[in-house]
């Protein structure tokens, strides 16, 4: 059982050092061929967004919001790519004990 406890202990730590190391990771994502840039931390915060004068276009402001959505769903898609990657390791062994949210 002691072993357990220290198993269970060290996975925590282990955790927290990802979950520390997630959240200070950037990730960018872009649409229209880099018109668009959306950077996010690696805990899902949306933290800069750069649009190129190029893609201002006053006559079609519909594709310049698309192109923001599908960058900022383009960078959602790469924090979620770094949490598997970086959780991964950590999470991976736990799936067999039925612990929620793991």
């Amino acid at each position: 059982m002691q072993q357990l406890m220290k198993q269970a202990q060290k996975m925590q730590q282990q955790l927290a050092a990802a979950q520390e190391e997630l959240a200070a990771a950037e990730v960018t994502g872009s649409a229209g061929g880099g018109l668009v840039t959306a950077t996010m931390t690696g805990s899902g915060e949306l933290t800069a967004l750069t649009i190129a004068p190029a893609a201002v276009d006053p006559d079609d402001v519909e594709t310049l919001q698309d192109l923001v959505v599908a960058a900022v769903r383009d960078a959602g898609r790469a924090v979620n790519e770094l949490a598997a990657r970086t959780m991964g390791p950590v999470t991976g062994g736990l799936g067999g004990l039925g612990l929620p949210g793991l």
